[in-house]
């Protein structure tokens, strides 16, 4: 029997002083529940209201890994133009994974 692995995706959190949070999940919508609820990273706790400013399926685990540090090491202005105005796919961050933006 083959095993289904979960798709992991690379998400982007906007707080309110219009800093940019990124990060991986499996499930987009549980872990912003998360952080909203203060469970999740504690550099978004007490940051307020987040918003969903940006997500897109990243693979397995370790392909969403990479892509979550190279959209890291991304300048603001660059996660800026990445949020408003999301390309069809990521594979220029990482030209070895595929990634669907969405």
């Amino acid at each position: 029997m083959t095993e289904i692995l979960p798709t992991w995706h690379l998400y982007i959190l906007r707080m309110p002083s219009g800093m940019l949070y990124t990060g991986i999940t499996t499930d987009v919508t549980r872990r912003l529940a998360q952080h909203q609820a203060g469970k999740g990273a504690k550099a978004l706790r007490g940051k307020g209201q987040l918003v969903l400013a940006f997500h897109c399926q990243a693979g397995d685990r370790s392909k969403a890994l990479r892509l979550e540090y190279r959209v890291k090491q991304l300048s603001k202005t660059q996660k800026e133009r990445l949020v408003s105005h999301p390309p069809l796919s990521l594979d220029y961050l990482l030209p070895e994974v595929a990634v669907k933006a969405g």
